[in-house]
């Protein structure tokens, strides 16, 4: 019988993230699993802390509220750029995704949020803050060597929807 997960121990994971309406917004079907290190920051709190106690085989579904998943929105999380920033022949429209980067040079998401003749505005909050998330798990491995790095080995890289703070260039 397999030890109970623990903190600092490092663990492959198959999951289903999706919105309290049943909408998936990320899973690790058709991927590898997602291996990380348990209580290290690698993922979201409440991820992170849902897998502890649990054993290889073992699934559970857990319902995450913003505060342990990828905090509140922001209402002034907004950036306004002026609209010659951009190139003339994108198709600036309310919703779409880009990736702009912070004073350090590191990608920061966004989404944009309004567009008139002068500004584009941008709004830096992760799409997954303010959402109460809920995720199906199942632990697929345990007691694996740590990955080289926060994202070198995990199913999903940057793009799971359970990854925390990602530096993957």
């Amino acid at each position: 019988m397999s030890e109970a997960i623990k903190s600092g121990d490092t663990i492959a994971v198959d999951y289903t993230g999706k919105f309290e309406n049943g909408e998936v917004f990320d899973s690790s079907e058709g991927r590898q699993p997602l291996t990380f290190t348990v209580d290290t920051g690698m993922l979201i709190k409440g991820f992170d802390q849902a897998v502890i106690g649990m054993k290889k085989g073992e699934s559970k579904t857990v319902t995450v509220a913003p505060e342990m998943g990828y905090g509140p929105r922001d209402e002034n999380a907004m950036v306004d750029i002026p609209r010659e920033q951009f190139p003339p022949e994108m198709d600036l429209k309310e919703g779409l995704q880009l990736q702009l980067q912070n004073p350090a040079g590191q990608p920061v998401p966004a989404r944009v949020a309004s567009v008139n003749e002068t500004s584009v505005t941008m709004d830096v909050n992760h799409f997954l803050a303010g959402e109460t998330l809920i995720f199906d798990i199942t632990i697929a491995e345990t007691g694996l060597e740590p990955p080289a790095s926060n994202c070198g080995t995990q199913g999903g890289g940057c793009d799971s929807g359970c990854c925390g703070s990602c530096d993957c260039d």
